[in-house]
Formats: C-alpha cells, structure tokens, sequence
C-alpha cells in the first residue's frame, strides 16, 4: 500500500521504463484535461494516479516543470502529423498554407483543454514546448512562406517574420473560437477560411507595395491595377 492508502503499481521491469514514463505522460495529461490549467496537476498527484511513489516520477522528469513541457511537446509532436498532412493534395502553395492555418485552428479546437496548456500559458525560452513548436506548426508554415517567396509570389525578405505574422492570425483564431465560442462567429470553418485567406493573400499586396504604404495608398495601389477609380 502506498503512503496514502492505495494500492503501490509493481516495480517496473527492466526495460520497462518507456512503459512507466508512457503512463506518467497519460495521467499528467489526464490531470490536466479534467482541471483545465497546470497550478492543479503535480508530482504527488500523478503518483498517486499511476499508482507510484513521486520518486518514481522524478526517475523520469526532473520536476512539475519538465513534465508539464513533455505533455505539451506530445500535444505539438500531434500538430505536426495534423498539418503535414493538411499539405497534400493542394493545388497551389498559397493553398498549402491556408491549409496549414486551417489544421492548425482545427487541431486547437478539437484539443482545446490541451491548447490551452500548450499554447494559450506562459513558456520559458529554451524549453522542451519551445523545441517542439519550431519542428511543428512554424516550420511548415515556415517552408511554405519560404516558398512562396521563392516563387515570386510573396516579396522576397525573412520568411520567419512572415511565417509569425501569419501564425499570429491562426492562433488568435484559435485562442478567440476557443475563450469566446459564445460570439456570433457563424460557420466556425468559413470564419476560420476567411481570415486565414486574407492573412495569406494580404501579404501579396503589403509586399509588393511599398514597406511604409498607408491603407489608403494601399487601396489606390489595388484600384490602380484593378484599372478602377481610387
């Protein structure tokens, strides 16, 4: 019997310890999802979940810290199949990153408990979610934005500022439908389209007009080539 009265889990086997760390990471997550916020969740607790001792826990994540980034590089190690995936088929690369948007908005909304946690809290510069979020969702996104400038299709400059502003629209998309779903947002997959598509096409025209173009000579340009009246 544990300290608290329950019942104490069998040793781990040699070899095992994937096994253990794999039920460590599901009860921490678990914990998580049904406090929805990490000040709920800690070590004696998912001891007391998987039916361990907290030295136990501490074999494989160094403190509460280290296993609150491991249950979010999980959430973004998911993300990134989600949006891999979301590339294929597109006819055009512009297609492609709205796409991504898209998967990206539709993964936070099926998840959002885990969302949330993952990417709605505040992170430490050099941690573990930090790592996974720059081989998940940014680095797609990243290599689409390179692309385009590639194509002529986007000005040519950093495709990391780029890819950040676009990312900036996915997520307040997400953070928005997922804190406020009670605002008259209609069709939850139209409204996320749309702003997505003029994020991603309104980097055509801010970067083919000039860097310091007011939104009223922005429109002249656009009635300029539209062969219409400013």
């Amino acid at each position: 019997m544990t300290a608290e009265g329950g019942p104490r889990r069998r040793r781990a086997a040699r070899g095992h310890g994937d096994e253990l760390r794999d039920e460590i990471l599901r009860a921490a997550t678990d914990l998580l999802l049904e406090s929805g916020n990490a000040t709920a969740m800690s070590i004696r607790s998912v001891a007391e979940r998987v039916g361990v001792t907290p030295p136990s826990i501490y074999l494989h994540f160094a403190d509460k810290d280290a296993l609150l980034d491991a249950v979010c590089s999980s959430y973004f190690e998911a993300l990134h199949e989600h949006i891999r995936g979301a590339a294929v088929g597109q006819p055009t690369t512009l297609d492609v990153l709205r796409a991504q948007g898209r998967a990206y908005v539709r993964f936070a909304l099926d998840n959002p408990g885990l969302y949330r946690i993952a990417a709605m809290g505040e992170g430490r510069p050099g941690s573990d979610v930090d790592e996974a979020l720059a081989n998940a969702a940014f680095v797609h996104m990243r290599q689409a934005v390179a692309t385009l400038m590639d194509e002529g299709v986007y000005a040519p400059g950093d495709p990391t500022v780029v890819t950040l502003e676009l990312w900036a629209a996915a997520h307040g998309v997400a953070a928005l439908l997922i804190s406020k779903p009670y605002l008259p947002f209609g069709d939850v997959e139209s409204f996320t389209d749309r702003v997505l598509r003029a994020a991603c096409v309104g980097q055509i025209v801010t970067g083919s007009a000039a860097s310091d173009a007011t939104p009223s000579q922005l429109l002249g340009w656009l009635s300029d080539r539209k062969g219409m009246p400013s």
